[in-house]
């Protein structure tokens, strides 16, 4: 039975209309920053950011799911973080030579394979495991409202061993050896955390956070000099 790396991504279960919100480089000023920015720049055009965003109810389901298709190891490992990134150096140790993903983005690098000689960042960390032989094979799981599609990454597809399946179309069982959840604070709202804590927590098995620091979202009582100063984000 395949030993895998279960990677997912909190934005396989957020969604939004708006085409321009995310994809932005993973730092403190996307994490906090920007958003304010956006509530205010929305509300002053008498719009509520939050309507723009909603949660897949398959997140209630989510874990029984996946208990179904997959078989956990007695020693699985948890992890939480905010970027993405971190699941390169999972992979490595936990000594997973696959990568079942679920998330809107593939994470496979863009751009092309020249993206995968830039240092491992959220965007290109699956394309690096694959191009470096630490993983011998990619599952990707595309959530309902990925932008994405397979053939954007037809280049890497032809080169490495990369899957693209539902969890109804899987043709062989995984063990599970390691689990990562990153929150992916630039394009996952901050007032929707405390649903990915409950998320997290329904797993049901101990965890360890790394790099995942809380967003206190108070817009209701935010300085002047505050919007000043996110407006300039």
């Amino acid at each position: 039975m395949e030993r895998c790396l279960l990677s997912v991504d909190w934005d396989y279960f957020v969604y939004t209309n708006k085409n321009n919100w995310g994809s932005y480089l993973e730092s403190k000023r996307s994490l906090l920053d920007l958003w304010y920015k956006r509530f205010i720049q929305e509300k002053a055009m008498g719009r509520d950011i939050r309507k723009s965003f909603h949660l897949s109810s398959e997140m209630n389901t989510f874990w029984e799911s996946i208990k179904k298709h997959f078989q956990f190891t007695d020693e699985v490992k948890v992890h939480v973080s905010d970027s993405h990134a971190l699941s390169y150096d999972i992979a490595i140790e936990s000594d997973c030579k696959t990568v079942c993903l679920f998330d809107s983005h593939a994470d496979l690098g863009y751009g092309g394979i020249s993206s995968l000689n830039f240092e491992v960042n959220c965007s290109n960390w699956l394309g690096k495991l694959l191009k470096e032989g630490h993983v011998k094979e990619a599952v990707i799981f595309y959530s309902t409202h990925t932008k994405e599609k397979p053939e954007f990454f037809k280049q890497m597809n032809s080169i490495f061993n990369i899957k693209y399946c539902n969890l109804d179309d899987l043709d062989k069982e995984y063990k599970v050896g390691a689990i990562h959840i990153c929150r992916s604070g630039a394009w996952t709202p901050p007032w929707l955390d405390m649903k990915f804590a409950r998320f997290v927590e329904a797993l049901g098995i101990p965890y360890e956070k790394t790099d995942c620091p809380e967003r206190k979202w108070d817009p209701d009582n935010i300085s002047f000099a505050d919007q000043i100063k996110y407006l300039m984000a």
